[in-house]
C-alpha cells in the first residue's frame, strides 16, 4: 500500500470547495508520457494554478503502472523545485483515475498512491450504478481518497470510453445518487462528448468563416442540478475546445480531421463560474503535440533525434494549459 500523501499529492476536497466558493474550476489535464506531464507542471507553476493529474486506465496500461507512481511522484518533485528556482508557490496538485470502470481498478490505483479516482457507474442501471460506486466510496475512503461518479453518459470515442449516444443527466435522480453512494464530487452529462468530433454536423451551424458552431451546453439542466444539491462539486468530463488552430496545421501537414469540433471556451468560462469544480481537457493536449510533430516532420525530413519535435511539441502544451488556466477555467493565481 502506498499513501498518496507520501508521494506529495493531495485529494480534491479543498481544492473543490475553494474553486466553488471562488467561481472557478480546477484543470485535470490527462497525460500519458514525460513531455505532457513536463508542460501540466510548468504550466501550472508559472500560472500559480492547482492541478489534477489525470491517468485514465489506458494510460495506465500503456506508461506502466509501477512507472506511472514514479513519473506522477517526480512531477510533484518537479513542481517544488521549480516553484523554488522562481520564488513562487508550490501549487497542489492531485493524482487521479479517469474512468475507472470496475472496482478492482480504482482498489489497484488507490494501493498505488492515487489520490482521487473515478468511478464510471453510468453504463450500468440506476441502482447498480449506485451499488457500485458506494462500493468504491466505501472503500476509497478508508485511506480518504475522493471519488467521483457519474450520471448520464457522453457520447464519443476517447482511450478506452466509447458511447454512441449521449443521455443527459436527470436532475432528479442527482440526491439519491449522492446521498446513498457518498460520493465526493458528481460527472454529469450536459452536452459535452469525448474525442476531437464532438458533435455531428446537422447538429452545428457554421459562422461567417465557415468555422462549424456546436449547439449551446445544457445550462438548465446544470442549473437544475445545482438547485437539488447546492455546493456540490460537479464535474464537466469531453471538455477540449478543439482548437480551430491546431487541427489547421494538423491538417495542412496530412492529417485528416473531418469535422472537428470541440467545446467553445466561453461557454466553459460560463459552466467554471457555476458549481462546476472541475473540467476535463485531453483531446486538446492530443491535438497540440500532433500539430507541432507533424509541422516539424513535414519541414525537417531528415530530423530524427526525439527531443528535437517532442521539445516543441511540449511547448506548444505549455503555451495551450496556460491560456486554459488564465482565460477560460479561471484556475490561475488560485494557489
Amino acid at each position: 500500500m502506498v499513501a498518496y500523501r507520501d508521494l506529495g499529492f493531495v485529494n480534491t476536497r479543498e481544492m473543490f470547495k475553494k474553486a466553488g466558493a471562488g467561481g472557478y474550476a480546477i484543470p485535470a489535464y490527462n497525460f500519458n508520457n514525460m513531455e505532457q506531464i513536463q508542460a501540466i507542471v510548468i504550466a501550472c507553476v508559472e500560472t500559480q494554478s492547482p492541478a489534477i493529474l489525470q491517468v485514465s486506465s489506458g494510460a495506465r496500461k500503456y506508461a506502466n503502472q509501477t512507472l506511472l507512481k514514479y513519473l506522477a511522484q517526480g512531477a510533484v518533485a518537479m513542481m517544488r523545485d521549480l516553484a523554488r528556482e522562481k520564488g513562487l508557490s508550490e501549487v497542489p496538485m492531485s493524482l487521479h483515475l479517469d474512468h475507472g470502470d470496475t472496482f478492482e481498478l480504482c482498489k489497484s490505483c488507490i494501493e498505488s498512491g492515487f489520490s482521487s479516482v473515478m468511478i464510471d457507474g453510468s453504463h450500468h442501471s440506476f441502482a447498480d450504478n449506485i451499488a457500485l460506486t458506494k462500493q468504491v466510496v466505501e472503500y476509497a475512503h478508508t485511506y480518504d481518497v475522493t471519488v467521483e461518479g457519474e450520471l448520464g453518459v457522453l457520447a464519443g470515442i476517447e482511450d478506452e470510453v466509447q458511447a454512441e449516444h449521449s443521455t443527459y443527466t436527470q436532475p432528479e435522480e442527482v440526491i439519491e445518487f449522492v446521498k446513498k453512494t457518498g460520493v465526493d464530487s458528481l460527472a454529469i452529462s450536459i452536452g459535452t462528448s469525448h474525442g476531437a468530433n464532438k458533435f455531428k454536423l446537422e447538429q452545428c451551424t457554421r459562422n461567417k468563416d465557415g468555422v462549424l458552431v456546436p449547439p449551446e451546453l445544457r445550462f438548465d439542466i446544470l442549473e437544475e442540478i445545482e438547485k437539488k444539491i447546492p455546493g456540490f462539486p460537479i464535474v464537466l468530463h469531453g471538455a477540449s475546445s478543439v482548437s480551430v488552430e491546431a487541427v489547421k496545421i494538423i491538417t495542412q501537414y496530412g492529417g485528416v480531421l473531418k469535422d472537428a469540433i470541440g467545446i467553445p471556451e466561453d461557454q466553459l468560462r460560463r459552466a467554471a463560474r457555476s458549481a462546476v469544480c472541475k473540467i476535463n481537457i485531453d483531446s486538446d493536449g492530443r491535438l497540440w503535440m500532433t500539430a507541432l510533430i507533424r509541422k516539424i516532420f513535414a519541414e525537417k525530413p531528415s530530423e530524427f533525434d526525439p527531443r528535437k519535435y517532442l521539445g516543441p511539441a511540449r511547448d506548444a502544451l505549455i503555451t495551450m494549459y496556460k491560456h486554459k488556466n488564465q482565460n477560460v477555467l479561471g484556475s490561475a493565481g488560485k494557489v
